[in-house]
């Protein structure tokens, strides 16, 4: 029970606590704008990368670990894009269902696996954060691309995919599990710049949770909401369990599976031309909903 509180309450009340600032203390945007480019492009790679490299790469599945959430990503994407046309969606609205039903929030994630898991958790959950990020990055610009009429460039495609610093946070944290861990000096760094990460991108998290938007697109909010929360989950556990995944990795990447949408989804969808409010509702929904569905994901792989 004790792991149980350490895991959950913390985070959510760090997301509580982001909307109370919102709204009484911390009103101007630019606040929170500052807050989420320092966490995304300094604080979450920092924090990806130190746990990464305490991995023992030999020693983790990551083939099984990789088929296990590719798959299920891109039977999620489908799956998305049908949903989106069965409910007469335009494009824009269209590449705001995939994000919702794909994407997911490394913040809660890693404080979820490290509160549930320790140290091991974090480092587990920076590998799983690690195989999903490169591919939600192709994903979502293809659909954004291909949606819109344009053309593909492969090129392009390649050089958003190298310059985002969640993947090159990644790619740093192998680098050095493969040479067996960071350097004296740097690591501590890393981790500090990694204990920030979590605190700050969940009151982030809650600083843009939108109330008002619940009311855009009920049934679409409910139907990637299952999707997301419910469905994706489900099938990442079971593709585990088919390639033979230990239980540890298999709850970790099934929990990561299970989190509600990316806060940067909005950012997204607004730069991109897709449904900025729609994803604003489907961010906001699928948060208040998680606070349910984690915990009983919890129940089921780790007891």
């Amino acid at each position: 029970m004790t792991a149980w509180i350490n895991a959950f309450f913390p985070t959510f009340a760090l997301i509580g606590l982001g909307s109370l600032l919102r709204a009484k203390l911390l009103k101007d945007p630019a606040i929170w704008a500052g807050i989420d480019r320092l966490t995304f492009f300094v604080l979450l790679p920092s924090l990806l990368a130190f746990s990464i490299s305490t991995v023992n790469l030999s020693a983790l599945p990551l083939g099984a670990l990789a088929a296990s959430i590719w798959v299920t990503l891109g039977l999620a994407t489908l799956s998305a894009l049908i949903l989106a046309r069965l409910l007469g969606h335009n494009r824009a609205a269209m590449t705001s269902v995939v994000q919702g039903g794909i994407r997911f929030n490394n913040y809660v994630a890693l404080a979820i696996a490290a509160g549930l898991y320790s140290t091991q958790g974090l480092a587990f959950g920076g590998v799983v954060a690690g195989l999903i990020v490169p591919c939600v990055q192709v994903i979502l610009t293809i659909v954004f691309v291909l949606s819109d009429g344009g053309r593909l460039r492969p090129w392009k495609l390649l050089r958003q995919i190298a310059l985002n610093p969640l993947l090159l946070g990644c790619l740093v944290g192998f680098a050095f599990a493969a040479f067996g861990g960071m350097p004296p000096g740097l690591s501590p760094l890393a981790r500090s710049l990694g204990q920030a990460a979590l605190a700050l991108g969940l009151l982030s998290v809650g600083g843009g949770l939108a109330l008002g938007a619940l009311k855009e697109a009920p049934l679409t909010q409910l139907l990637v909401g299952i999707q997301k929360l419910l469905l994706v989950p489900a099938v990442t556990l079971g593709l585990a369990r088919l390639f033979g995944l230990a239980p540890e990795p298999a709850a970790i990447a099934t929990l990561t599976m299970a989190m509600p949408t990316a806060s940067t989804a909005y950012v997204m969808a607004r730069a991109m031309g897709g449904d900025a409010r729609l994803m604003a509702a489907m961010i906001t929904l699928q948060h208040l909903v998680a606070v349910a569905t984690l915990p009983l994901w919890a129940m089921v792989l780790v007891g």
